[in-house]
Formats: structure tokens, C-alpha cells, sequence
């Protein structure tokens, strides 16, 4: 059987900021079980390119995604990683969750993830999409951590993404340094404890065999904001733990480019 991922994207998360402070212990568990890898993205700093490298495996220039307006993109030719790994093997369930509605609803800009409808009535794809830019990201993000927690208990798909964008929110109006950001680290937290939860429970009651992955698309300046092409903004991350096996063949050093790549090999068993 192959391993099933679990893919989390954290938005703007400043990984200086929240790596051994205490905030988010499950962060943390990750990196200690399992590797933990630097990214430094491209610039423009923003969420469209961002996730759009991280989400589909192309660079900048392959995806043709500038900023968050997504005009001339090329994402019609450049499939996300879900639908990559579906292709390879239409056995596979995947789900994408997001509050970010470029990231998933196919009204908005985008979207990076392909909607896949013929996927979705065959129980093959399942989207969750919300809208935290006009309800707000706390409040969402808790309703994608709730749908998408009782999706992988009930279901158990084969290959997921997750997207949180709280922290992010918080750092363009107060900052990353300040009380508000670290409170949008805490519930971050809570999110991911759950989801790392509900995976446990699946290893050790159902004998699954599980990657959980986490990343972020930029950093933010201490002011708040992002975009340009400093170290603080370009810093990004990946964290990656596969439930009670090693990952001593994962590589040391990983381009933002190059983690759809090799979470396709290690969904093929590579790793």
C-alpha cells in the first residue's frame, strides 16, 4: 500500500519566530521525528507565486504566476501536486481544504488546485473551500481544521493539502513580533495538534503508513508585510515526518521547486 501525505501550508509563518519558542510544540515534534529543510522562495514574496511554486512544482517563469491578481498565469498547464499524483494512479483520493479561495474555488483567481469535477463526483477529489478574506481567517481556519480533520479520520485520503492563513493575517496588521501574532502561532497550533492527532490514530489503529508535511510561502518583516526580496521574507521552510519510519534518504538541501517532485517519489514509495 502506499503511504498517504498529508501536506500543510501554513501562510506567512515566520519560522525564526516559531521553531523552539514554545508556541507550536507540534512544529516542533515534526522537526525532532523526522528532517527539517530551509527553503529561501523567489521573489515577489507573495501568496499567488508562492504557492503556486510550492503547490504545482514549477518555478516563476513555468507557472507565470506575479502576484495575487494571477493574470496571465499558466496553471492550466501546470497541474498541482494532487492532480499529479491522481494522474499517476487514478486509485488515489485526494482533498484540498483552503481558506484562500484562489487556492481552491474555481470562481476566484486561479485556482492553483484543479477543481477536477469529474474527480469529485466519483469520490476521487474533494475540495473544501471557504472564504476567510471576507469572514476572516481565524474563523475559518477553524472551520477548514474541523472539516478537514473529520475528512481524514472518516476517509483517510492518499494525498492532501491543508491551508491555514491566520498567522499570515495577523502579521500584515500587527506585525509578526507583537501578542497578536504569537495568539494566530497558538491556534495554528491547535490545527496542526489535530491533524497530527488524527493521522496518529490512523497509524496505530489501522496500520497506515503516513507523511506529515508543513511549509510556508514567505516570511514577513518585522514591520509586517511582505513581497520584496530580503532573507526574512524569502525564508521558508519544510518539516517532515513520516509516523514511526526514518527519512534518512530525504535530501539535505530542497529548492521550493523541487518538494512536489519528491512528495510524488515518496507517495510512489521512493522514500
Amino acid at each position: 500500500m502506499s503511504p498517504k501525505i498529508v501536506l500543510v501550508g501554513i501562510d506567512g509563518l515566520r519560522i525564526d519566530l516559531a521553531r523552539g519558542s514554545g508556541i507550536m510544540p507540534t512544529l516542533d515534534a515534526v522537526i525532532e521525528e523526522g528532517v527539517f529543510n530551509s527553503l529561501e522562495m523567489e521573489a515577489p514574496t507573495l501568496s499567488g507565486p508562492g504557492w503556486s511554486t510550492l503547490l504545482t512544482g514549477s518555478t516563476h517563469a513555468e507557472h507565470g504566476v506575479k502576484d495575487n491578481k494571477f493574470v496571465g498565469n499558466q496553471l492550466l498547464h501546470r497541474p498541482d501536486f494532487l492532480s499529479q499524483a491522481y494522474f499517476a494512479d487514478q486509485s488515489t483520493i485526494t482533498l484540498a481544504a483552503a481558506g484562500w479561495p484562489p487556492l481552491v474555488d474555481p470562481a476566484d483567481a486561479g485556482p492553483v488546485i484543479w477543481e477536477r469535477r469529474e474527480q469529485q463526483r466519483s469520490g476521487h477529489h474533494r475540495v473544501i473551500s471557504r472564504d476567510g478574506e471576507t469572514y476572516g481567517y481565524q474563523v475559518v481556519d477553524g472551520l477548514i481544521a474541523d472539516h478537514a480533520v473529520e475528512a481524514l479520520g472518516a476517509k483517510g485520503p492518499d494525498v492532501s493539502f491543508i491551508y491555514f492563513c491566520d498567522a499570515d493575517d495577523e502579521g500584515h496588521v500587527y506585525g509578526p513580533l507583537g501578542e497578536q501574532y504569537a495568539a494566530a502561532m497558538t491556534r495554528v497550533e491547535n490545527h496542526l495538534s489535530r491533524i497530527k492527532e488524527v493521522i496518529t490514530y490512523r497509524v496505530e489503529e489501522l496500520g497506515e503508513d503516513w507523511y506529515l508535511v508543513l511549509t510556508t510561502d514567505h516570511g514577513h518583516v518585522d514591520a509586517g508585510g511582505h513581497g520584496s526580496d530580503s532573507a526574512v521574507e524569502r525564508a521558508s521552510f519544510v518539516a517532515a515526518t513520516r509516523f514511526g519510519k526514518s527519512l534518512e534518504h530525504w535530501p539535505e538541501a530542497l529548492a521550493p521547486s523541487e518538494l512536489v517532485p519528491l512528495l510524488l517519489d515518496c507517495r510512489a514509495g521512493a522514500y
